[in-house]
């Protein structure tokens, strides 16, 4: 029985960055022997071991067969005869197909090393095309791998193109193309992610409301960039720029998939956007099974991130309205997130990137007061029911007029 280090952790070893998972391979051994060590079965699919005491995951070398269309459809053969290349071989890209053995010597039988230095993204064998979930994948490794510079090999995009044609992407199931979306807009660059799926035609199956942006012109005198799918891109980008938050990330990303539904003759104004963007998030959210949180201010940015822009203009009902629609009152964390997103929205344009905007401060000078509103001394003098409710709106109503009437 040999053990070796597999995958991504001998992957960042080699490119010098933080180590966070281990996975091993045992080559040589059947599972009875790993559970007479000890070792926790866990996997569902294939033979899987938790290490007792250090909780790793230890796998056995096994080989796969594509068996049916989509990314479940393989059947697995572990044995002690399948050998450490054997393993690699069924691996996604050379350079997540390289081991280490316990003397830390380097196992490369694919090329790993050399597309490292050479920092490309290539594929390990044609059984790349089996499995949809690799298009996913190597577009996240893209948008992770931005600081250093990678590409993905011709070849491989290529392939990735040629599974698009041939179906293999539409039978994904949606909790697998959630998770590896979730996984990118977590990246430093995860607008690549959304470009490699473009690239490959896959981004029109997976997100038709993304894909339908481009190509969609806006006003040139407030977008230089005019085209509705490149302010898209640039908008992720300036949200990741200010917060980690992937929920603003992912709400900056669909603030204005509403202008993809604009009829051709009202180019390049983009009437009712909002509302067409609002009912888009939902059934996107919907198909993909995106959690709620993520759907919620999605939604919420869609709808009012044009009142975030036209807040100077906007009368105090209305701002009283937009916070209420946000339910600023009792999730003030979200508040904030909407502000983020809306000031990607604002900084996504060419020579826009570092301006700094008035919108975030008088929307919190606004909300600030209306949230002074001392409830509890309403209560107190006995007021209840409808009363209580207008009494409140009202006195908000006032704070943000009195705010408003300073600013005049």
């Amino acid at each position: 029985m040999k053990v070796y280090r597999v995958g991504g952790c001998v992957r960042d070893s080699l490119l010098g960055l933080a180590v966070k998972d281990r996975d091993y391979v045992v080559v040589g051994a059947t599972p009875q022997q790993l559970q007479a060590q000890g070792y926790l079965a866990v996997g569902k699919d294939f033979p899987v071991f938790l290490h007792p005491q250090t909780k790793e995951e230890y796998a056995l070398a096994r080989t796969e067969r594509k068996t049916a269309p989509g990314y479940s459809g393989f059947a697995f053969h572990a044995s002690p005869e399948v050998s450490l290349e054997q393993d690699l071989q069924r691996r996604d890209l050379t350079i997540n197909a390289m081991a280490q053995d316990e003397q830390g010597r380097l196992i490369d039988p694919y090329g790993g090393q050399a597309d490292l230095q050479q920092r490309i993204l290539r594929h390990v064998s044609s059984a790349f095309v089996e499995d949809p979930v690799r298009i996913l994948r190597v577009a996240r490794f893209a948008a992770r791998f931005v600081p250093l510079g990678f590409r993905i090999a011709p070849e491989t995009l290529a392939l990735m193109t040629q599974m698009v044609h041939n179906g293999e992407v539409a039978a994904l199931v949606s909790e697998r193309v959630w998770q590896e979306t979730e996984r990118a807009l977590g990246e430093d660059h995860p607008s690549r992610y959304f470009e490699v799926l473009r690239d490959c035609g896959a981004l029109k199956i997976l997100f038709p409301e993304l894909d339908a942006l481009f190509g969609v012109p806006q006003p040139a005198e407030h977008h230089p960039e005019i085209d509705t799918g490149v302010h898209t891109m640039m908008v992720l980008t300036q949200a990741t720029r200010l917060s980690n938050d992937s929920k603003v990330r992912f709400a900056a990303l669909l603030h204005d998939v509403g202008k993809g539904l604009t009829p051709p003759s009202e180019w390049p104004h983009h009437y009712n956007h909002e509302a067409r963007g609002v009912a888009l998030v939902t059934a996107l959210c919907e198909r993909l099974k995106v959690p709620g949180h993520y759907r919620d201010l999605a939604r919420m940015v869609a709808e009012y991130h044009l009142h975030y822009h036209r807040i100077k203009e906007l009368r105090p009902g209305t701002v009283l309205e937009t916070l209420l629609g946000l339910d600023a009152f009792r999730r003030p964390e979200r508040f904030e997130a909407f502000l983020l997103a809306c000031e990607a929205d604002a900084r996504g344009r060419p020579g826009y990137e570092t301006r700094e905007f008035e919108q975030p401060r008088l929307f919190r000078r606004y909300f600030a007061a209306a949230d002074q509103v001392n409830i509890p001394a309403l209560v107190a003098s006995g007021i209840r029911g409808e009363p209580l409710k207008q009494a409140i709106h009202q006195q908000r109503l006032d704070a943000i007029a009195g705010i408003k009437n300073d600013l005049h």
